[in-house]
């Protein structure tokens, strides 16, 4: 057989060969950094047999695949630690994830201390060089080995395979999990982890289920670089929004309250206020929306025109019995079907389209609890949500515009280098999630894949995330954690229209459906906000700051022309005030660096008597004395124009 190797040259073997024999055959140095290999594509294990022709690579810790492999046997290393430790912990599911690895345990939660002995027991199994070797048993077989050894969750996971599965575990030492692979050769391969923290999860994912323990680890090939990733964590925890978002009291949640339900505070709705604002003047005056105003809920009714009742009510909030009352209701997850009867209350020729209805809208979806996080995943939150009625030939264009509007809106706050394009799309293996015909569905999506490929935009294409309605573009971006988050959508829609019998009167006078764009120029405020938070570091441009600027007298005897600069500088519009308190200036200005206030005006006698004030700025420290008419010009335009300046100060 003929082994085509990643560089092109080409091995010839007269027998069968393992992956890992290959490796070896090539150079020792290769075996001993392999991790896995990938055949034809297929990620497989260090120990499958290859016995034809074939393209190989031999996948390293240097390779995204080959330290998954790693970081999916170093998950196995902790579990056989806490079976060590906590014989009578459960085990649950281990996988690698992009950021290293977790293990679910049915057992009491683990503590930092905990988690310390559990490493020094990982490196004496490390240390032990046990092999990891594969075996396979039937169905019935593996479920009996799996209830002998009392893995109650692994008894599970086998009954949920086809009955005449082959399923496969690996043994190391004396612990045995079960597992598809692919591993290490040997535990000797993991030279750098450290379990980072623990928390809860429910088995599967679901609130219904237990609540299991989970800890959180991480591995790389060297010491080097995991200690470089422990230190990217601990500066992804300084800009953490959840933290840093409360601490700046921006916003903060109360259990009474209930979980995904955020309180904005003044500081934090004051930022909100200046985006909504501005995404509201954006399209209305630049890009030709019309606002309406829609319930907050509507009945039952509604929804199952739309078919958000068959395929989103678990998403939604309910309010009603439909076996017990005459009318039942539900908050809305969204705001299309409201729109769709604003469009329908008004004939419309063809000369009316497109029509761009935009709102600003309070949603509702009966998010998982374990789903739930800060600002990104909440139950209530607030969106700039359009929809576009359009004529077929209008729909290419009017999509640009979208993604351009939400480009436009991606530059302007200095995030659009922190996003990924994705043209999610419908699964033809899963039809009943969806409604149309599949030729719609394979149609629409063409168009998408055009557009974004004429636009020189890079894109993913993903099976399976289209809304239940039209394949749609997500843009994404990742929090400091690396957790990717959809902010802006735009979908297309070519058939919610003849559900809700919207028309417009062609050329001839015959009635035509209309096609529809749903998206978001900025997404949702509340996660938008989140982003802005963890991308400055609370270090926001000037524009959206909750104060611009703190007004600092050196003494009381100052006070009277530190308020006279303050109401000034008010009189523009510009966010300010003044710091009275009876301390030293030094003190007064690291206050308001620890507050984020981006320029200082200190005033004492040279400033009174010269009219003027000492300007200090984030951006430049001591910029000098200045007449408070230059200030006052300078920080408008930079706030009207929304400029992003460069931080060049240490604070």
């Amino acid at each position: 057989m003929i082994v085509t190797l990643k560089d092109g040259s080409k091995k010839e073997y007269e027998q069968s060969m393992s992956v890992y024999e290959i490796a070896l055959d090539i150079s020792e140095g290769l075996a001993r950094a392999a991790c896995a290999g990938e055949v034809n594509g297929e990620v497989v294990d260090l120990r499958t047999v290859v016995d034809q022709d074939c393209e190989l690579s031999i996948l390293t810790a240097g390779d995204e695949k080959g330290l998954a492999a790693l970081r999916h046997t170093t998950s196995h290393v902790l579990a056989e630690a806490v079976k060590r430790l906590f014989p009578e912990a459960k085990l649950a599911i281990g996988p690698s994830i992009a950021t290293g690895f977790y293990y679910d345990f049915d057992h009491a939660p683990f503590s930092r201390e905990d988690l310390d002995n559990l490493e020094k027991e990982m490196k004496k199994i490390i240390k032990e060089g046990a092999k990891l070797e594969k075996f396979t048993l039937p169905r019935t077989e593996a479920i009996k080995f799996m209830e002998e050894r009392q893995e109650p969750y692994k008894v599970e996971l086998i009954r949920d395979l086809p009955e005449d599965a082959e399923i496969s575990f690996y043994r190391q030492g004396e612990f045995v999990d079960l597992c598809a692979g692919p591993h290490l050769m040997s535990t000797k391969g993991i030279k750098a982890f450290k379990l980072t923290s623990s928390s809860g999860a429910y088995w599967r994912g679901n609130e219904k289920n237990k609540m299991l323990a989970r800890i959180y680890g991480t591995a790389f090939q060297k010491k080097e670089e995991l200690n470089a990733y422990l230190t990217q964590v601990e500066e992804a925890k300084k800009r953490d929004h959840n933290k840093l978002g409360r601490e700046m009291e921006l916003f903060t949640t109360v259990d009474v309250i209930g979980q995904g339900l955020p309180l904005l505070m003044p500081k934090g709705v004051t930022i909100v206020k200046e985006l909504q604002r501005w995404i509201e003047d954006l399209e209305d005056n630049e890009w030709g929306y019309v606002r309406t105003k829609t319930p907050l809920m509507a009945k039952s009714d509604l929804y199952k025109i739309s078919g958000h009742w068959d395929h989103y009510k678990d998403g939604m909030f309910v309010l009603g019995d439909e076996e017990k009352d005459k009318e039942v209701f539900a908050l809305r997850p969204m705001t299309c079907p409201f729109q769709y009867y604003v469009y329908k209350a008004t004939p419309h020729s063809y000369r009316d389209l497109p029509i761009r209805y935009g709102e600003t809208s309070t949603l509702f979806r009966n998010e998982d609890s374990g789903e739930m996080h800060g600002l990104t995943r909440v139950r209530q939150f607030t969106i700039s949500e359009g929809h576009l009625i359009v004529r077929p030939d209008q729909m290419v264009a009017e999509f640009k515009g979208c993604l351009a509007l939400a480009k436009y809106c991606l530059e302007t706050l200095g995030v659009e280098d922190q996003v990924t394009y994705h043209l999610s799309k419908w699964d033809p293996e899963n039809k009943e999630k969806y409604i149309g015909d599949p030729e719609v569905w394979e149609q629409t999506e063409g168009h998408i894949r055009n557009i974004l490929t004429e636009l020189g935009v890079e894109f993913t294409e993903d099976v399976g995330e289209a809304a239940f309605y039209g394949p749609k573009v997500d843009i994404n971006a990742k929090n400091v954690y690396g957790k990717e988050d959809t902010m802006i959508t735009i979908q297309w829609d070519a058939l919610l229209a003849e559900q809700f019998d919207m028309y417009y009167v062609d050329e001839n006078g015959e009635k035509k459906r209309p096609y529809i764009i749903h998206r978001t120029s900025i997404g949702c405020y509340e996660r938008t906000l989140a982003w802005l938070i963890e991308t400055y570091a609370g270090k926001f441009p000037t524009w959206l700051c909750p104060e611009q600027v703190r007004v600092l007298p050196i003494s009381e005897k100052y006070r009277e022309y530190a308020e006279k600069v303050n109401a000034e500088i008010r009189k523009n519009g510009i966010r300010t005030s003044v710091d009275n308190r009876a301390e030293k200036i030094g003190y007064k200005i690291r206050e308001a660096r620890l507050a984020k206030v981006p320029y200082m005006l200190v005033v004492g006698a040279k400033e009174e008597e010269d009219e003027v004030v000492s300007v200090r700025s984030r951006y430049l420290g001591d910029e000098g004395q200045k007449k408070l008419e230059e200030f006052i010009d300078a920080i408008s335009k930079e706030i009207r124009t929304k400029e992003i300046r460069k931080i060049e100060v240490e604070e």
